[in-house]
């Protein structure tokens, strides 16, 4: 009944955290009163500031409610463009794409005033933070509890929150901590289904927890299973923010939908009550996570802060056992080399070696075939009534001439999760976003840009999205057609269709696919043709492809 009374109150005034129950089954649900129509300058002019400056970040904390709502990335824009704005992660809330993070406390009417959403922190003058200089926040509330706020930033993406809470009155006060995360808008661009972005957490009770947008706007409300060990926030493609509760201390998470007042999505937890003595002092340390999500820098709070299974803040699919073992390939190559495109191109390499023998021991049986097709068609018309003794003689010979009929398909199959492994590694790692190769492709993680049907840029007109059928695109339907021409065309008519069309489909519906998983594949139907034709020339079986390639312009003869 309490919650649901805070709840009402929330759908007409901001409600003030102070009021909900020590003993409350997740954290405030706050409503922001303001429309979100504010311009940023605006929005940033409303309060005070304790700005910071870091190797990565730059931005402010806004001193009422003592919020992370200023956040920009350095080292990131929005464009490949080197002249468009940087990513601004955290934004205030009066402006439309509000996006921001807060942490405070719960109890009852008779604590007073606790931190929350309208506290007004107090700073030193003229403080700033920065990697070597922390700043410390104080608010003391009308019934004699004072808290001092010590706030510090790592050189990358991390800033510690510790709170010292001094219970200066004559009885017992049990106040929870809180944080949340709120956003009110989706991530720009389309969702796209090997990628998780929306609501995510962890606790070691629970277990991983992904939420999209749609769910949450669907179902309003989840809360797992309370725990501890933990994190909680929103990850978006390459950007996440993220709370850290205090370590060893059991929270209720909770990921929302509200709709009352402004809409908006939220993610937050409530801690366990800490209770103090009369003129006792408590500490409380939090984590707040907000920045790109760089596999070394993650996995260095994985491993230095213990953040527990913060690996898992990257989404590398469910063939993780490939997807990041190629990352951390790919990564190598690029420092070796200066350049991610040379390092697919040399990863191929290592993939075609890794699967070499598997390939070399189809393309002979491949081979064996070839050479071993008169035999084939004899058997074929000594036994042409009767099934069963052709099948038996066709079987003798593909155990005597060293013949196995679906050894070709293993290569192929194989390279299915390799290939999807690395559209994870090009579509999700950040170290792939706006990575140059040489010429006109200047973001690896995005389409091939060119079109054939506008000459590739010669003629003055834009092209839609559906026909940018690009360089690469194109050489990669042209080493796969050459690859399927070095086989015998099949005498089946439906299959000697689809074999002639299967490279232009491909072409068509890869044009859209990151440029560097078109190099990729272009690279690896390239070497492929070169190992074919070496095996079944050091094999003795015909290399149909010339052949293939003259019959295709060869006036056929008149049908009868």
């Amino acid at each position: 009944a309490q919650i649901e009374a805070q709840r009402a109150a929330e759908q007409t005034k901001v409600a003030d955290p102070a009021t909900a129950p020590a003993q409350g089954t997740a954290a405030p649900a706050t409503a922001e009163a303001v429309a979100g129509d504010v311009s940023l300058d605006a929005a940033m002019a409303q309060d005070q500031r304790v700005a910071f400056d870091t190797p990565h970040l730059k931005g402010s904390i806004n001193l009422k409610g003592g919020r992370f709502d200023d956040v920009v990335l350095k080292e990131y824009r929005e464009t490949v463009d080197k002249t468009s704005p940087n990513i601004h992660l955290l934004v205030p809330s009066p402006v439309a794409s509000g996006y921001f993070a807060e942490i405070g406390y719960t109890g009852v009417a008779a604590l007073g005033s606790l931190p929350g959403p309208d506290t007004v922190w107090t700073a030193d003058a003229g403080a700033t933070l920065s990697v070597e200089k922390p700043v410390t926040l104080t608010f003391v509330n009308d019934k004699g509890l004072t808290f001092k706020r010590e706030i510090k930033v790592d050189a990358d993406y991390l800033f510690t929150v510790t709170d010292s809470v001094t219970n200066g009155t004559a009885a017992d006060a049990a106040l929870s901590p809180y944080g949340r995360i709120t956003r009110y808008q989706k991530p720009l661009g389309t969702s796209v289904y090997v990628l998780h972005e929306g609501a995510i957490g962890y606790h070691e009770t629970a277990g991983l927890q992904e939420i999209n947008f749609t769910d949450l706007e669907e179902d309003k409300e989840v809360k797992p299973a309370k725990g501890s060990n933990g994190w909680l926030g929103f990850t978006d493609k390459y950007w996440a923010a993220a709370l850290v509760p205090a370590a060893n201390t059991e929270y209720q998470a909770r990921f929302s939908r509200f709709e009352d007042g402004r809409p908006r999505y939220q993610v937050d937890y409530l801690s366990d009550p800490l209770t103090l003595k009369a003129g006792e002092t408590k500490t409380v340390e939090t984590n707040l996570f907000a920045g790109a999500k760089e596999v070394d820098i993650i996995n260095k709070y994985l491993d230095e802060k213990k953040f527990t299974r913060f690996d898992l803040m990257i989404d590398w699919g469910w063939f993780y056992f490939l997807t990041k073992p190629m990352f951390y390939l790919m990564d190598w190559l690029n420092k070796l080399f200066g350049n991610f495109g040379l390092a697919i191109l040399a990863t191929t390499v290592v993939v075609k070696l890794i699967f070499f023998p598997l390939a070399n021991k189809s393309y002979v049986s491949m081979a064996h075939m070839k050479t071993a097709q008169p035999k084939m068609l004899e058997i074929k018309e000594k036994y042409a009534d009767d099934r069963q003794k052709q099948q038996q003689a066709m079987l003798e010979l593909y155990k005597t001439e060293k013949i196995n009929p679906i050894a070709g398909c293993w290569p192929v199959l194989l390279q299915i999760p390799v290939f999807f492994a690395l559209y994870k590694v090009i579509y999700v790692t950040i170290e792939m976003r706006h990575a140059p190769f040489y010429g006109w492709i200047h973001d690896l993680s995005a389409p091939d840009p060119t079109s054939i049907f506008n000459l590739f840029g010669l003629l003055p007109f834009a092209v839609p999205a559906f026909l940018l059928i690009g360089v690469w695109p194109l050489l990669m339907g042209i080493t796969m057609f050459l690859q399927m021409r070095m086989n015998p065309t099949p005498p089946d008519p439906t299959q000697a269709a689809i074999f002639t069309w299967m490279p232009v489909i491909f072409t068509f519906m890869m044009a859209t696919f990151p440029a560097g998983l078109i190099i990729y594949w272009a690279w690896n139907n390239f070497l492929s043709i070169l190992q074919q034709g070496y095996i079944m020339k050091r094999n003795g079986a015909k290399i149909e492809l010339w052949d293939n390639l003259v019959g295709m312009f060869k006036k056929k003869p008149a049908t009868t």
